[in-house]
């Protein structure tokens, strides 16, 4: 029981978010479908981790199940803190490189868009990935480090 001094427990998301970079600088944004909470607001790809799961396996996996493509997990890039209304979200942002062949499709989404780093402000991105699109606008896309 919590005294009137301390706050409710509020629920916390563990998430993982991949930033995809083509040859062409450009990054993979992808849209939430229409019956998902936040319906069609743009992301960048990822979702939760399962039990026992490392934050780079559930982001492979994640790709996977929602482009259809296999991508190699890079270092973090940037971690971040949200609060929703009703939960908490902390997002570790992986910079993840695609395969020279790979296609990615909306295959758990409803959509999926290459786009300049600068040109993402007029998306309707999800508030907890904002901060990602102004470090980017500012900054430009990450080069490739792979994890040694």
């Amino acid at each position: 029981m919590t005294s009137a001094a301390e706050p409710a427990a509020r629920v916390r998301k563990i998430v993982v978010a991949g930033l995809c970079v083509d040859d062409a600088g450009r990054v993979l944004v992808t849209q939430r479908r229409a019956d998902q909470a936040l319906p069609l607001q743009w992301e960048f790809p990822g979702g939760k981790l399962e039990p026992g799961e490392s934050p780079e396996v559930a982001l492979a996996r994640e790709l996977r199940e929602e482009l259809g493509v296999d991508a190699e997990v890079g270092r973090v890039w940037d971690v971040l803190f949200h609060a929703y209304p009703g939960y908490d979200v902390l997002m570790m942002v992986y910079r993840c490189r695609l395969p020279p062949d790979a296609v990615p499709r909306a295959v758990e989404v409803a959509d999926l868009a290459w786009r300049a780093p600068d040109a993402l402000d007029d998306l309707d991105i999800l508030p907890a990935d904002a901060p990602l699109v102004r470090r980017l606008a500012a900054e430009g896309a990450p080069p490739w480090t792979p994890v040694v």
